[in-house]
């Protein structure tokens, strides 16, 4: 599969087949996603994969905090979201509402689905060392893209998932991590579930006149 091929067949996967994902799989993933570019090649990314009993663990604990604290997934804004953002918003909704089971709600599945990391076999947990700045997030970020475009080149499924931010402290105490690490964001790794309609589920995206100026 080629890159483009890749970009333009990639989706998010909310449901996983029961099917574990070798370790020597994921270290070729990790491979890949490695050579993504940095400032100054300074790669401030660390990684933590979590597989098996230790993924499932985990995400009892971050579905036990999320219920204790009424926490929710979000777009992170700092106001009221513009219309045009909102309607982005609307159409995953209405692309996966159809698909879920009778009376589950848009929000349950997510949240939940977030702290489970949808079912998948292996989380992967991406972190920072407090000692940078938010401008190399855009690194991590670059990171993200390298580790889902390969993922699906090498016939794996993936979510990138921000709500587990929310639980920071639990996860470094869970996986045994420095106070010195941040959380930025977890990824779900599996093999997709074809027979989930969830799955079926594809949200448009913005036409590039909505949001490219030119300027010749």
């Amino acid at each position: 599969m080629d890159v483009l091929q890749a970009i333009q067949e990639r989706r998010s996967t909310r449901a996983y087949l029961d099917k574990p994902v070798e370790k020597e799989t994921l270290e070729k993933l990790i491979s890949f996603a490695a050579q993504a570019p940095s400032a100054i090649n300074i790669q401030p990314w660390e990684l933590v994969v979590v597989s098996g009993e230790e993924r499932k663990r985990l995400s009892r604990v971050l579905v036990k905090r999320m219920l204790e604290r009424n926490i929710s997934c979000g777009p992170g804004a700092k106001r009221p979201l513009p219309e045009h953002f909102l309607e982005r918003q609307r159409g995953l909704l209405e692309a996966i509402l159809p698909n879920l089971a009778a009376g589950t709600s848009f929000q349950d599945f997510i949240n939940k689905g977030s702290c489970n990391f949808y079912g998948a076999p292996t989380a992967i947990i991406i972190l920072i060392d407090k000692v940078f700045s938010s401008a190399r997030l855009t690194d991590i970020g670059i990171l993200l893209g390298y580790l889902v475009l390969a993922a699906q080149a090498m016939g794996l499924a993936t979510c990138p998932i921000g709500l587990i931010t929310a639980f920071d402290e639990d996860i470094r105490e869970q996986l045994n991590l420095s106070e010195d690490k941040e959380v930025v964001i977890g990824v779900a790794v599996g093999y997709r579930d074809p027979s989930s309609g969830v799955n079926k589920a594809r949200s448009e995206r913005a036409r590039i006149e909505e949001w490219v100026k030119w300027r010749e």
